[in-house]
């Protein structure tokens, strides 16, 4: 079935006219119906797909913004002329224009265009507009207004309803919430003494009667904060009333004191051109086997990610999880912070802090799915009743059944308040510069993704196995975004690669910046348990890596947390293995496992970073090869946390071959820092030789050659090339510093000879009009920069000038009698 074609009814239009009930259409809109439902004496004009739907009421009184005489139910649309300026913007849906071959799906693009212009405009009219309505934290939960505490809650199951905590000794007799008609239960409990009357940091449930007759406590839904007893096992999790009292002097509120607010003392940094995104999981970020905290991860972690080059951290589990071992995607309380690790002031100075090193940071946003915790999750809010009155849908279509998880009713209007307010929420009460949406593809079709291949024909995007529902709120939420922050990334989590996902709304798209490319890693870990080197295809690899839609732009990654679960391994782990224990020391010779690993660690990074996207992931400790997977406390391992956490003493330890691969994975982010080519549209793969094993190709004004070949080295190799004139070495996977054996030399200047007719490809060299030679080490990579000025000797060392604007060129290129540490050469640069 299609999914629900708009916005659940409320109460009142449950027993809808036999003509309106669910019937199967495609996507055409000639099979629209016209109905009218009189409804208070008024006329409500909606359309009719499988269902006639309308949304659930609008807090309208509850916030006493409207008149009497328009206490009605929302339509999608109420008069001619808004369906006139509906079909008129679609008229021009510019995803067509990108991709004449999305032509023949052109009613799917309507019809979704027209649910999303069609709900945007019954926001505007019932709620003020799309920003204001994802300000619901400002109404719903608990929040200070004049005298007093205001709490509201929307449970339009409940029959009765109090509020409870330690300000009342749990007893809520004496502070029962009053239900308005749209279901949402609201009390405001005055001042006591001048002083609110529920403290700061203390404990609040809502409790409420179903239709049963039995009474519940549950965490509010719209709860800033939740802890659990740690002293008591499988304790469940209490809702905290988190108000910090202001302080007049920031400093003395920044200091370590979890009790009063934190005030951010440092400005976003800008938009980079491209992202290079180090994902973290502050929890298992201590070299201690023990749960970090916000603050130690902001001073202690924080300043080895800035200096390794990286402009963005992606922020795992932030939302409140009451299982550990989920990752952080099992969400129970949405607005509240993680309390494992801190308070919500101890995240804000993390934020603060990465702002403060140039670092922006993006959240792991989870709203593809909810755990199904009764008890301190928003699953408890779920009492048996319809799917308007609910979170979730019912039935199976409200359950994940390989997350054991529930799904959202997107179709439902407060669950969308919930959601864009919940984003609304971490941009700006927590300086959050963008989001990853976790589980995109989840949300995007019925069926989840589950057992589907994707094979890239355009049916398998646009038909009745997607979720409309889904596909409007992501494009409602994107605006969202990037309408509340402009520059803003957003990243989606999404494996079938649907078409316009990264294309703007006002184009037909959803709306992401990126999308993860997660072929690639799937890709890398084939090669490796399945092939043997001499089997490897660079045609195979140099496809995988660039196959991607023109003009949507990808993350790439080799290997993400998802590789370093329990059960599986990292690239490092499965290219050394057991020798990772024994072989690692510099202080004897590497085995040939060894060196092979540590060579094609750098390269099958490099390259997916260099070929595979326009910004780069990488998660915590791949950087340097950490050895082992992620394990969880869980009760197969004894609740033991030696495998969750970060071994950074290993690439500290100046004997330890870990080094080199983190000096390399440094050198990479500085050659996209000096030369921009992630940003670039020039990508040419100009050849992938299958018999050299060799892939060389241009990003930007560089050339890349990658030797994949086990053992050959290739001196005068010929390698094609846009521009003439002198090249040299810009960044060696075979210097000295990065483990290597010094083979390329760096003073070498590479001249260029024009190959064939310029502007006929078919007569050049590889379709390039110009080549250089080069030496080519095996498993070795070697980039090359245009050199346009001299350079100048100091000491017998190069300091290499880059083009006019006297760019220094990344800190690996040294002489082998030099091997001084990559830092040493960054600050060297720089003060040139």
């Amino acid at each position: 079935m299609l999914a629900s074609q708009g916005l659940l009814a409320s109460p009142s239009f449950r027993s809808l006219p036999p003509s309106t009930k669910p019937e199967r259409h495609d996507w055409h809109f000639g099979k629209e119906r016209q109905v009218v439902v009189t409804f208070r004496s008024q006329k409500l004009v909606g359309y009719s797909h499988n269902k006639f739907l309308f949304p659930s009421a609008s807090r309208r009184l509850l916030y006493a913004k409207a008149e009497h005489n328009s206490r009605l139910s929302a339509v999608m649309t109420d008069d001619n002329s808004n369906v006139t300026s509906t079909d008129q913007e679609m008229e021009h849906i510019g995803i067509l224009s990108i991709d004449p071959g999305l032509e023949q799906h052109q009613d799917h693009f309507k019809y979704r265009v027209r649910r999303y212009l069609d709900q945007k405009s019954l926001i505007q009219k019932y709620e003020g507009g799309l920003e204001e309505f994802a300000r619901g934290y400002m109404k719903f939960g608990f929040n200070r207004e004049e005298g007093g505490i205001v709490y509201r809650e929307w449970a339009p199951a409940a029959q009765e309803a109090q509020v409870v905590g330690d300000f009342n000794g749990w007893d809520g007799s004496n502070h029962k919430m009053v239900r308005n008609e749209f279901g949402v239960w609201s009390i405001k409990i005055p001042d006591s003494g001048g002083k609110p009357a529920i403290p700061h940091n203390s404990r609040v449930k809502f409790r409420f009667k179903h239709g049963n007759g039995l009474w519940v406590d549950r965490i509010p839904a719209w709860i800033k904060y939740a802890t659990v007893d740690p002293t008591k096992f499988a304790a469940p999790y209490d809702g905290v009333y988190w108000d910090p009292p202001l302080s007049e002097s920031p400093e003395v509120c920044n200091r370590f004191n979890a009790s009063q607010c934190y005030h951010f003392k440092y400005p976003r940094p800008a938009k980079p051109a491209a992202p290079r995104i180090y994902e973290a999981h502050v929890g298992m970020s201590s070299s201690e086997p023990c749960v970090n905290s916000y603050r130690n991860f902001a001073d202690e972690v924080l300043p080895r990610i800035r200096e390794n080059n990286y402009n963005t951290v992606q922020l795992m589990a932030v939302m409140e999880h009451s299982y550990y071992a989920s990752f952080g995607y099992h969400v129970t309380n949405f607005f509240a912070v993680s309390s494992r690790s801190g308070t919500p002031e101890d995240l804000k100075y993390l934020i603060d802090k990465a702002h403060s090193l140039g670092l922006r940071v993006l959240m792991d946003v989870v709203h593809s799915h909810a755990s199904n915790n009764v008890t301190d999750g928003l699953n408890g809010f779920d009492v048996g009743q319809a799917s308007q009155d609910s979170y979730f849908h019912t039935g199976d279509r409200g359950y994940h059944k390989l997350w054991d998880s529930r799904l959202f009713n997107y179709a439902n209007w407060e669950v969308l308040r919930f959601l864009l307010s919940n984003l609304r929420w971490w941009l700006e009460e927590f300086n959050f510069d963008g989001f990853r949406f976790d589980g995109a593809t989840s949300m995007l079709y019925h069926h989840h993704g589950i057992n589907i291949g994707f094979t890239g024909d355009y049916n398998e995007y646009f038909s009745e196995a997607v979720d409309v529902d889904a596909v409007v709120y992501l494009m409602l939420a994107n605006s969202l975004i990037h309408k509340v922050f402009p520059d803003a990334n957003v990243v989606a989590e999404d494996v079938s690669g649907m078409p316009g996902l990264c294309r703007p709304v006002s184009e037909g798209g959803i709306g992401f910046d990126y999308r993860l490319a997660m072929a690639i890693p799937d890709k890398w870990i084939d090669y490796l348990k399945n092939k043997n080197d001499e089997e490897w295809s660079m045609e195979e690899i140099s496809w995988s890596l660039t196959n991607r839609r023109y003009s949507e732009k990808c993350i790439s990654y080799a290997e993400s947390h998802d590789q370093a679960i329990v059960g599986d391994k990292t690239i490092a782990f499965l290219l050394m293995d057991k020798e990772m224990y024994s072989g690692m020391s510099c202080l004897t010779d590497a085995s040939p496992v060894i060196e092979r690993g540590i060579a094609l660690h750098k390269m099958i990074h490099f390259i997916t970073m260099a070929l595979g996207g326009e910004g780069y992931l990488n998660f915590m400790g791949n950087e340097f090869g950490h050895p082992e997977w992620i394990d969880f406390p869980r009760e197969g391992n004894g609740w033991s946390y030696e495998l969750c956490r970060r071994q950074w003493n290993l690439v500290d330890t100046e004997h330890l071959r870990y080094k080199f691969m983190n000096a390399f994975d440094r050198a990479m982010n500085l050659l996209d820092e000096k030369f921009s080519f992630l940003s670039s549209s020039k990508l040419i793969v100009s050849s992938s030789n299958e018999e050299d094993k060799v892939v060389v190709f241009e990003r930007g004004d560089l050339v890349f050659v990658f030797n994949f070949h086990p053992e050959n080295t290739y001196d005068g190799y010929k390698v094609g090339c846009d521009l003439p004139g002198k090249y040299r070495v810009a960044l060696d996977s075979d210097a000295w510093e990065f483990g290597g054996h010094g083979r390329v030399g760096h003073n070498a200047d590479h001249f260029t000879s024009p190959e064939g007719i310029p502007g006929v490809p078919e007569t050049n060299f590889n379709n390039r009009p110009n080549s250089f030679k080069v030496l080519s080490p095996s498993r070795t990579c070697v980039v090359y920069y245009r050199a346009e000025e001299s350079e100048v000797e100091n000491n017998g060392s190069e300091k290499v000038v880059v083009g006019t604007n006297k760019t220094p060129a990344v800190d690996s290129v040294i002489t082998k009698q030099e091997c001084t540490s990559v830092e040493g050469e960054i600050k060297d640069s720089k003060s040139e």
